[in-house]
């Protein structure tokens, strides 16, 4: 009899400390969850706090005010013309004369590729049963 009460008193101690381990584990865990949420809570601050800065540095009558102190712009009237000659150069051809254009023969090939009856090599073709 006394070896089973020994034993009984055994398993209380193991059993008194097992929930004893999952209640320290329990609170630590809680502890660092709420340490995640303050962390949390402090990002959005900073998040919130950086946005509103943004939104003050990027008021259009401030960016307005910016440019017209600091760079020499001044408003285009109607009549600013130049002449011709002070063009620049025509950039040279990168095709011959009477060939077709190889951006337009890209934009073709790209719409031959979108059109929903071609099959590409991906798909097989359908068979027709008959």
């Amino acid at each position: 009899m006394r070896f089973i009460h020994l034993l009984v008193i055994g398993a209380l101690i193991f059993a008194a400390a097992h929930v004893y381990r999952i209640k320290m584990d329990s609170t630590a865990r809680t502890e660092k969850v709420l340490r995640l949420h303050a962390e949390i809570r402090e990002q959005r601050d900073a998040i919130a706090s950086l946005r509103a800065e943004w939104a003050k540095l990027d008021a259009p009558l401030r960016l307005q005010g910016l440019s017209e102190r600091h760079l020499p712009l001044k408003p285009v009237n109607g009549t600013q013309y130049d002449s011709l000659k002070n063009l620049p150069e025509r950039p040279p051809r990168m095709f011959r004369p009477g060939e077709p254009d190889p951006i337009g023969a890209m934009l073709n090939t790209i719409e031959a590729a979108s059109d929903p009856d071609t099959v590409t090599g991906s798909v097989p073709e359908p068979e027709d049963k008959q």
